[in-house]
């Protein structure tokens, strides 16, 4: 996901309860099965805020226990050190929720979120949230699903920052971006649209941004990314595949980074671009 330089941070604008015909949590994915009339009630109970682009939802240490649910627009999970260097964690686009880990554990949340684009949110009270929790087997059972899923990633994120070089790092990070919201890995090409700057992607895989143009530069003198059309464009999602899989000296299609791969995309990448690509790298200069 890309953005034009976060605005600063402001205080969000005042709420509403209550929702208008046009607000709904149907969108919502852990809500997908419940019912029209149940949906419209939580909805009434919710607190509705429109944000604009560069504006902070969440700050951290934030101490409001709420659960927020993107209706419209997208946000970003950000950590600032005291030395100003920026951690991105993530990406909440429309249909996602943030805030659960606060809501459970009643603890300050750990990051600031902020939207990326101009964004509707709405915000459920921590009781509220534990109270649909109790009360709907299939939205319990789907943020289970959902904190599973993070604690894979962030364990994944862990391993890879322990053990990869940025040039791998990338690799795994780009594949993560091409296949958000994207049920089914694509075989061949997938793109990023817009491209991330080298400055955001920097910030995801902990390291700085002439180290990611850098690394960008090698992909695109050897065919597997480019640029188009303003996106970024990944020639060979199972080239870049079969590079992370390598360098961590696991089998393809064993390679979790929160989406899954077809061991088809994967061998059929032997002896293309990614095999050119790992030669060049291996020879002395």
């Amino acid at each position: 996901m890309s953005a034009d330089p976060l605005a600063p941070r402001q205080n969000p604008p005042p709420g509403r309860c209550g929702a208008t015909p046009s607000e709904s949590l149907a969108g919502i994915a852990i809500f997908r099965d419940l019912p029209h009339d149940e949906l419209a009630s939580l909805a009434r109970r919710c607190t509705w805020r429109r944000y604009r682009a560069g504006q902070a939802i969440l700050n951290y240490r934030d101490n409001r226990h709420a659960v927020f649910f993107v209706v419209q627009g997208c946000a970003s999970v950000l950590y600032h050190s005291a030395s100003g260097r920026e951690v991105r964690f993530g990406d909440f686009s429309a249909g996602n929720v943030f805030g659960e880990f606060a809501a459970i554990d009643g603890a300050p949340h750990m990051a600031d979120v902020v939207c990326v684009t101009d964004a509707l949110v709405a915000a459920m009270s921590a009781d509220l949230f534990r109270e649909v929790l109790r009360r709907h087997e299939t939205v319990c059972a789907a943020v289970l699903r959902r904190l599973t899923g993070i604690a894979r990633t962030m364990s994944r994120r862990v391993i890879e920052f322990s053990t990869l070089p940025v040039r791998h790092r990338l690799h795994a990070e780009l594949l993560r971006l091409a296949l958000v919201d994207t049920p089914d890995p694509p075989r061949g090409p997938a793109v990023i649209a817009p491209a991330p700057t080298h400055a955001e992607i920097a910030s995801r895989i902990s390291t700085h941004r002439e180290a990611v143009s850098r690394e960008l530069a090698e992909l695109t003198r050897h065919g597997l990314i480019e640029r188009r059309d303003g996106g970024l464009v990944l020639r060979d999602v199972g080239a870049l595949a079969r590079l992370v899989a390598e360098a961590l000296e696991e089998p393809s299609e064993d390679v979790d980074l929160g989406i899954r791969f077809d061991p088809r995309c994967v061998n059929s990448a032997r002896g293309g671009p990614a095999s050119r690509f790992s030669d060049a790298r291996a020879r002395p200069c």
